[in-house]
């Protein structure tokens, strides 16, 4: 989750609250652990009924995080789940609903689009359809490489 992302004066993330860390002898493969205590909202649906987390479970938090930082929105908000927050806006196709208004639209629309497709790809459902954290990295890469041609 974002509370556990911090910045060094460099503006260097470091990340905190390692809660679900645990040793596992197989890499690579689904895991399964018989306590999960992840934040609500951030923790891959699939996990409610495999009771296993896999290499997309962390593709899926790391959607919701990059949705949490796009929207500045909360992840959970009464009953509905930023996802489908996020989702119920796509339709709409105002982008200025969905971006963080602190952000005063200082951003190039197409890079925004891209990274809120991306961060909702990674947020599916099903983790067939979410992409691989290498492909995350280059997408966000052109969304970066899209916003620093802006300026």
């Amino acid at each position: 989750k974002t509370a556990n992302i911090l910045l060094d004066e460099n503006f260097k993330a470091k990340l905190a609250d390692f809660g679900l860390s645990r040793s596992f002898p197989v890499i690579g493969e689904s895991l399964a652990s018989t306590v999960i205590a992840g934040t609500a909202g951030y923790l891959d649906p699939e996990y409610y009924r495999t009771s296993r987390l896999a290499e997309k479970s962390d593709v899926y938090s790391y959607g919701i995080v990059l949705l949490e930082m796009i929207t500045n929105q909360p992840v959970i908000s009464g009953k509905y789940h930023i996802a489908e927050w996020v989702g119920s806006k796509l339709n709409r196709g105002d982008i200025t609903e969905m971006m963080d208004p602190n952000l005063d639209a200082a951003y190039d629309s197409n890079s925004a689009w891209r990274a809120l497709e991306l961060a909702m790809s990674c947020a599916d459902p099903s983790s067939s359809k979410r992409p691989t954290m290498s492909q995350v990295i280059s997408e966000l890469k052109e969304c970066l490489a899209c916003e620093n041609s802006r300026i």
